[in-house]
């Protein structure tokens, strides 16, 4: 078992994303420009984004959109209500496989900040295995001022 400054618990507080879909389990490392996550629930039967018992590699740009916002909770100064983002446009993506169900090694997710302010940020992303690239793009997040009934964080 992997021992992860930031798992799974620590996400699932920060993400607005709940139970199974939380999908990651961790981050392996981080730094003010980007984030690099390690997954397994590709693998899992109950993922609730599979579709027709498969789990297409598109959904890889779900897997980087939580990791960008594991990275701006990272960021967040301690004890602030955290930012909303919203992801707002990818481009550029390829996929290099047509599934991720099928990849038996856990997924790597890295997300790295090309630029950005208070309201928009671009990232590069890609998801791999192995060594082996499975998709990879840019997307485009939103950043929204504090919404109405958005949880507060404690340390």
């Amino acid at each position: 078992m992997t021992s992860y400054e930031f798992d799974r618990d620590w996400i699932a507080a920060r993400i607005p994303h709940a139970g199974s879909m939380c999908l990651l389990d961790g981050v392996v490392s981080h730094d003010e420009a980007s984030i690099r996550c390690r997954a397994t629930s590709h693998r899992s039967d109950d993922n609730p984004l599979r579709n027709a018992g498969r789990l297409g590699a598109a959904v890889g740009v779900e897997y980087a959109a939580q990791a960008m916002a594991v990275h701006g909770a990272i960021l967040q100064p301690p004890a602030t209500t955290p930012s909303v983002g919203f992801l707002a446009s990818v481009r550029g993506v390829q996929l290099h496989t047509d599934r991720l169900d099928t990849i038996d090694a856990p997924l790597e997710v890295e997300a790295t900040r090309l630029s950005g302010n208070d309201t928009t940020i671009l990232y590069r992303f890609s998801v791999s295995a192995e060594g082996r690239a499975l998709l990879d793009g840019r997307a485009a997040v939103i950043i929204s001022p504090e919404l109405p009934g958005t949880p507060e964080v404690t340390p």
